[in-house]
């Protein structure tokens, strides 16, 4: 149970502040005037916060939906993202929030209706193509679902909006209210994925792989659409070995039909996050792997970019080496028009300012 909750003084009588503060009726509430008082406060500890994080309550202002990176599409026409929460309830040892974000605390957005209002005027804006809103990039978009009843409003939202999409991102089996209402046919629960073996020693909290694919099983026999989400690929001198076993398990107990894409993508960091996350973790194996700087390798580029906005990526040939790997063995058991190979990495990726 959460020990301490910042509300913002402008949403202390939100709807949705109140039935949260209900859930959590013997936490210290502490008023502040904005989250940023305490998300961005200086001389913070990740590590430390993340034992115990702190729940604050926000409005979000601005930035309400944000361009995807061209990268990151799965077939749309135009891509977006979201986020109702930043930070995870997860501890995935790769995830670039640690290196992003000062403070471990969980930031909820209750402004739901404010979030509802961008996307049906970004969807009014182009009536006659698809708009994507990509859910789950500053954190789980289901993990936190028994606090945050984040589908409770957007699921009934999309379903009014049949040219919109909205896809769930997430490593969670919260499932429940997604099988309490009918599946939606414009909304993919894509659910990403490492070999077992690393998940068990990078991914702390995360629900093991036979609970996650029985999650899938439920889902799809619910009617929900199914995506697979192999991001980032984690080189191990097994790799061949671990990602086969994967898409084996994965793919012997649930049929293709149940998919409407599948993507993967190489491990890039920004450099400042790395630098960060690797003298968080000092002794972690996975920042002592073969890696590079990205941008100063990639031939492709009409220019250098600073050092400051480069990019940590594995060696160029381990990185191809997984990609191209992972890309034969998935063409084994999906056809490629529900493929979306993620193989180069804008250096404009838009992390959002908080």
């Amino acid at each position: 149970m959460k020990q301490i909750i910042y509300v913002e003084d402008e949403i202390k009588d939100h709807p949705n502040t109140i039935r949260i503060l209900e859930r959590y009726k013997n936490a210290t509430i502490i008023p502040c005037e904005r989250y940023g008082e305490i998300f961005n406060r200086k001389a913070q500890s990740f590590r430390l916060q993340k034992q115990n994080p702190a729940l604050i309550l926000a409005k979000k202002h601005r930035n309400l939906i944000l361009e995807s990176p061209p990268e990151y599409g799965i077939g749309g026409q135009h891509n977006y993202y979201f986020s109702h929460m930043l930070n995870c309830i997860y501890d995935c040892r790769y995830c670039f929030l640690q290196g992003m974000y000062r403070s471990a605390n969980y930031v909820v957005f209750v402004n739901y209706e404010d979030f509802s209002n961008a996307i049906i005027n970004k969807t009014n804006s182009q009536p006659e193509q698809d708009s994507w809103f990509f859910s789950g990039y500053d954190g789980d978009s289901l993990a936190y679902e028994p606090v945050t009843q984040f589908l409770d409003h957007f699921i009934p939202l999309f379903k009014k909006l049949p040219q919109a999409w909205l896809e769930l991102r997430t490593k969670s089996t919260q499932i429940s209210a997604l099988l309490n209402t009918e599946a939606l046919t414009n909304c993919v629960v894509a659910f990403s994925f490492t070999p077992d073996n690393i998940s068990r020693q990078l991914e702390q909290g995360v629900p093991s792989l036979k609970k996650r694919i029985d999650a899938m099983r439920r889902l799809s026999d619910h009617g929900w659409k199914l995506g697979l989400r192999f991001d980032p690929l984690i080189f191990s001198d097994d790799f061949r070995n671990d990602y086969q076993a994967l898409f084996k398990t994965i793919f012997s107990q649930l049929p293709t039909e149940a998919f409407h894409s599948v993507s993967l993508g190489a491990m890039r960091l920004p450099k400042p996050f790395f630098n960060t996350m690797q003298k968080m973790f000092p002794e972690e194996k996975l920042f002592a792997g073969p890696f590079s700087d990205a941008n100063s390798i990639n031939m492709k580029s009409a220019k250098k970019t600073s050092t400051k906005n480069s990019l940590i990526s594995y060696h160029p040939n381990i990185e191809r080496d997984l990609l191209d790997f992972c890309t034969l063995e998935l063409l084994k058991y999906i056809p490629e028009e529900i493929f979306f190979p993620c193989s180069e990495i804008s250096n404009e990726t838009n992390y959002e300012a908080t």
